[in-house]
């Protein structure tokens, strides 16, 4: 004899939490569906890394909503995974990080 619930067999199938995008393309005569990138924080951090003169702790902590240690933590990460980091320090006295390579050694 099995011991099972009626909530148990009303419950609905489980789903992931978020759906992933899809963007419709056309390529000759079928269209096809491609997945489109997924924008994440990491990856706008990244970007602030990839651009001109890098970024400051500050403006990592502003865009990213995490706080100091997150963000020197997520650099440390990046090291690991073999991006070349640079720091300098500007002239009145911030720290700047950017990356120097943009592929991962």
């Amino acid at each position: 004899m099995t011991n099972v619930n009626d909530a148990q067999k009303s419950r609905r199938p489980r789903r992931m939490a978020r759906e992933p995008e899809q963007i419709a393309t056309t390529s000759g005569d079928a269209p096809a569906l491609t997945l489109a990138p997924r924008i994440t924080k990491a990856s706008i951090v990244e970007v602030l890394l990839l651009r001109h003169g890098g970024a400051t702790l500050d403006e990592l902590c502003q865009t990213t909503g995490w706080q100091a240690h997150t963000c020197r933590a997520f650099l440390t990460g990046l090291r690991k995974k073999g991006h070349d980091l640079e720091k300098a320090r500007g002239e009145d006295g911030t720290t700047r990080w950017s990356i120097v390579s943009a592929e991962p050694a």
